[in-house]
């Protein structure tokens, strides 16, 4: 079906859907244009080896390459270059068709080889989907090296760590046959392989370009999080996908428990089971418990957005997070989850995009999504507790961080907007009040020729004298009335309860 056949279907079944696409068509402006003469040096289009770089970043990673094309200056060539080292590393430990024996040495030594020039691969099989890359991998190679020594230095010690996890977990499900983890820790070790050294990488790239500050690169927890976030949620969504290729992610100690048994079935012997339909329901309890502990990460996501400085960088880390909160929002309590890879609408996508610009707006938007969540949950199912209590550390972030009374100035030169209708407000309004009586005070001492600091703070010892008297005053009567109450007590009370002797 042709593009536009496609959007006049939507117009019909789908009319708000229509009109952000619409709106994305006809608004949005692409940041830079890569191929502009303007753009080689940063971008190294005039050279052949980085043309076909970008060519693999299309052809790997469609949600990625839109974003990273529009990092300023030659951060995007960087992380184009950082993307594809970790993409042909991730190519080789999936290959189930590579033997082990074969795998290990290439999955070590990887780092070597991503610095070796000439290095290339062809060992992967024909149906592996990025195998071209790495047939290819020299122009990878090529670029590497030509990167500056502190941001090559940083990308080949993350392939490093990457591959020793990497090549554990690969030996691992050779030796048995299948993927299985354990614990809760395991899968957090096993996306922190994955996904958490990504995020490690990027602060630390992000730091060496100068385009965020130096202390970026020491934020490892919170840059862990980030990765295991995106990480689980599409573990979480990949399910039908792993189970047929017998790899199974989803942690023993969640999909196992007894608590999730429905109608005495019992607890879950094989992932398998979760996709027949008579077990519907204690799939989705197990799905709830995966949930829980996606979301245990939002919070460190939001901190560490909340530190960027550079638009384009904020932009490139905060698009791929609210894309996983809304895709866990889509497969929360939801059947297809087990049956096929289920994916947010592309007009949703779209929206998001527009929106994720700055750490409040992302904010709101996890809050929303957390809220539609918990609208979703079943009082019954057993995480409803843990579930409410995730989804309201979220909400209290946004509260402290971005309260909801106070809104961005509509207009520049403009202060907040508050909601005089919210109590809090009373707090803002006291403020105000003080720092006007100061602002009397300054201009008293400057009209009678007085000190204007001893004429202030005059009257900020009365306002603190009139504060002191006013706290003495409630807990001399407190404790007048905690005494009358014991007094009362005893006198009253406690003869009824004790018999004459």
């Amino acid at each position: 079906m042709s593009s536009s056949s496609s959007l006049l279907k939507l117009l019909f079944t789908h009319p708000d859907d229509f009109r952000v696409l619409l709106q994305f068509k006809l608004f949005y402006e692409q940041k830079r244009d890569l191929t502009a003469i303007h753009e080689h040096p940063t971008s190294g289009w005039d050279r052949r080896s980085m043309r076909r770089c970008w060519e693999f970043l299309d052809m790997t990673s469609r949600s990625f390459s839109a974003v990273i094309k529009e990092l300023d200056g030659d951060l995007a060539r960087v992380i184009c270059i950082f993307y594809l080292v970790l993409r042909g590393l991730d190519t080789v430990e999936d290959d189930m068709t590579i033997p082990d024996a074969i795998k290990q040495p290439i999955l070590r030594s990887f780092h070597i080889h991503t610095v070796t020039p000439g290095w290339t691969f062809d060992g992967c099989g024909p149906n592996e989907k990025d195998r071209q890359l790495l047939v290819e991998y020299d122009v990878v190679v090529e670029e590497l090296n030509r990167l500056k020594p502190g941001y090559r230095d940083v990308i080949v010690e993350i392939c490093e760590k990457m591959q020793t996890g990497m090549a554990d977990f690969a030996h691992k499900a050779a030796s048995t046959g299948e993927i299985y983890l354990e614990k809760i820790e395991d899968w957090d070790l096993y996306c922190h392989y994955v996904a958490g050294l990504v995020g490690e990488g990027l602060s630390r790239l992000l730091a060496a370009s100068g385009k965020e500050p130096k202390w970026m690169a020491d934020q490892l927890e919170l840059s862990n999080s980030m990765g295991l976030f995106l990480q689980k949620t599409n573990i979480i969504r990949d399910y039908r996908e792993d189970v047929e290729q017998r790899r199974f992610f989803w942690p023993k100690e969640i999909w196992t428990r007894e608590s999730y048994s429905v109608n005495g079935h019992g607890a879950f012997k094989e992932m398998k089971e979760m996709y027949a339909p008579e077990n519907e329901k204690q799939a989705l309890w197990v799905l709830s418990g995966l949930v829980v502990d996606v979301l245990r990460h939002a919070p460190d996501c939001l901190d560490y957005l909340r530190l960027l400085k550079n638009q384009s960088a904020f932009n490139f880390c905060a698009i791929p997070q609210v894309m996983a909160i809304a895709t866990i929002n889509v497969v929360f309590m939801n059947p297809q989850t087990f049956q096929r890879n289920i994916k947010i609408r592309k007009a949703e996508a779209v929206a998001l995009i527009m929106k994720a610009t700055n750490p409040r707006d992302v904010a709101y938007l996890f809050r929303d999504y957390a809220r539609r969540i918990h609208v979703k949950a079943d009082p019954q199912d057993p995480n409803f507790l843990k579930l409410s209590i995730s989804c309201g550390h979220i909400e209290m972030w946004c509260e402290l961080s971005y309260p909801s009374f106070v809104s961005a100035p509509s207009q520049p030169g403009q202060g907040p907007l508050i909601d005089l209708n919210d109590r809090r407000s009373t707090v803002i309004a006291l403020d105000e009040k003080r720092d006007k009586e100061l602002l009397e005070l300054q201009k008293l001492a400057k009209a009678t020729g007085g000190k204007v600091k001893d004429v202030v703070r005059q009257g900020v010892k009365t306002t603190k004298k009139e504060t002191h008297w006013d706290l003495i005053s409630f807990m001399v009567f407190s404790m007048v009335a905690v005494l009358g109450l014991g007094l009362g007590v005893s006198w009253f009370v406690i003869p009824k309860l004790v018999p004459d002797s």
